[in-house]
């Protein structure tokens, strides 16, 4: 004979695990009609980085893979032959420096002599054309050399965007012309590029939801981005279309992620995984009857349908209906 304080206990632990039960109620809901595509981690631009004279590569002050920020100095570009050209220039600047100072002797002394008349109004007048000639010849060659020293400093290859150096063509000791590419540069924020069929991609617009395998990642569970950018240009059948994702590094360029893509809705029942239990190879639900008890139902277990509030989203392709209640075994 079991006595009442244990009849009693019985009675309240039965009572605490009904009220601990976690149930859900069933309805068919619009889930996307998800087609599975391959997709590149890819740099929204990549940017050479282009010599802007001729000359000899003297340096190459960065290596594939490194970080570079935006005008910084990745090679350095050398032309000999503009050197000599400041030396010629400085020594020209010499001359017409010391003609301007002897032209300016002339006209003074011209002015003194015409005050006392020495001398005719002709020759003032022309040693003050010989006075304007040289300043007009000093300042030509000065701006000859500003234009030299430009050029020579226009030998320092600059990064044209800020990213990560992909590939350097170059090695030090290369003579390159202007305009050659030194190196490329991808720059920062890389995005996944999908390659969709053209019969898919009529669903897609920008902002729908984009999912792939969060493990590719390094990370657990599914992850998710958005579609940001579907290229008008269809080739091979196909079309190119950009997601951003967090998390795809900022590396490694060319990566390929499987990814799956909406391809239009469709209905269908969708359970958190923790609902079906599975035994000898059948899946079950616990279907709770309107008397209350839980009875075990075989269900046929679909693909896996995560999203962003469901993260352990499981399909149902049959052995449930609507209002159905389930009980978390």
């Amino acid at each position: 004979m079991i006595p009442r304080i244990a009849i009693l206990l019985l009675v309240l632990t039965a009572g605490t695990a009904r009220a601990a039960e976690t149930t859900l109620t069933v309805h068919p809901t619009d889930v996307p009609d998800e087609k599975a595509v391959f997709a590149t981690v890819e740099s929204r631009n990549v940017v050479p980085a282009r010599a802007r004279i001729g000359g000899t590569v003297t340096q190459l002050l960065v290596k594939q893979g490194d970080p570079v920020a935006q005008g910084q100095v990745i090679a350095t570009v050398t032309d000999p032959k503009l050197a000599l050209q400041l030396q010629a220039l400085d020594a020209q600047i010499a001359g017409a420096q010391s003609a301007l100072a002897q032209a300016r002797i002339d006209l003074s002394r011209a002015e003194s002599l015409a005050k006392t008349g020495a001398v005719s109004r002709e020759t003032q007048d022309k040693a003050e054309t010989a006075e304007r000639v040289a300043t007009s010849t000093l300042a030509a060659r000065i701006a000859e050399r500003a234009v030299t020293q430009q050029q020579s400093n226009e030998g320092a290859v600059l990064a044209p965007t800020a990213g990560r150096v992909l590939e350097i063509p170059v090695t030090a000791g290369s003579v390159v012309l202007g305009g050659d590419t030194l190196a490329t540069v991808a720059e920062q924020n890389y995005v996944l590029r999908l390659s969709v069929p053209e019969r898919h991609a009529r669903f897609l617009k920008p902002g729908d939801p984009v999912r792939l395998d969060g493990q590719e990642l390094g990370e657990t569970g599914p992850a998710f981005g958005k579609v940001s950018l579907i290229y008008p240009l269809i080739q091979d059948g196909r079309v190119r279309v950009d997601a951003t994702v967090a998390g795809i590094g900022t590396y490694f360029v060319g990566e390929r992620i499987g990814v799956w893509v909406s391809a239009g809705q469709r209905r269908a029942y969708v359970v958190p995984d923790r609902f079906v239990l599975t035994r000898s190879g059948v899946d079950y639900v616990l279907l709770r009857g309107a008397s209350g008890q839980s009875t075990e139902t075989p269900v046929q277990r679909g693909r896996a349908l995560p999203t962003p509030t469901m993260p352990d989203g499981l399909e149902i392709l049959t052995g449930l209906a609507p209002d159905d209640v389930l009980v978390q075994p």
